[in-house]
């Protein structure tokens, strides 16, 4: 049976570590995943109807792997500041930094994912919505965008 000290055999364990270290900044390449699969079903569909669009219809695609981008760049500030010595206000930071990203891209990667189904479907029945499509996904990836600028503004703090 197991003291009631039994934690004492252990090195000393950094609660600040873990909160540098598990942030959500995982949620963000499952936004990008989810807008890849998505918009790749609806180019797959599109491509039936008119394989001449297939190039042209890769935006929402490539779109939602800049959000995967941007949780990479935060996720190697923050593995990079980790240290023995890091403080509990920092790794909170560092916790924020990576909810910030996180869940932003994931909510960006939905909204490309969703978008780029339904524009890249219309635009092969209708060639007009090309340009709305492409002004809806920029709203949609500035989402990602300013989780990016939330987190860059935390985890330098």
């Amino acid at each position: 049976m197991h003291s009631a000290t039994w934690w004492t055999e252990v090195e000393e364990v950094k609660v600040q570590a873990f909160f540098a270290d598990n942030s959500l900044e995982q949620s963000d390449p499952l936004g990008a995943a989810y807008g890849t699969a998505k918009s790749g079903t609806g180019i797959a569909a599109m491509s039936v109807m008119r394989p001449e669009l297939i190039m042209k219809s890769i935006i929402p695609v490539v779109m939602a792997g800049i959000i995967a981008i941007y949780g990479l760049v935060v996720a190697v500030l923050i593995a990079n500041s980790i240290s023995p010595t890091v403080t509990l206000y920092k790794s909170f930071l560092q916790l924020g930094a990576g909810l910030s990203v996180g869940l932003s891209g994931l909510a960006a990667g939905f909204a490309i994912g969703i978008v780029g189904d339904a524009g890249v479907r219309g635009t092969a029945q209708q060639p007009r919505l090309f340009v709305g499509m492409i002004l809806i996904l920029i709203f949609a990836e500035v989402l990602g965008l300013y989780g990016l600028i939330v987190a860059l503004i935390l985890s330098t703090k």
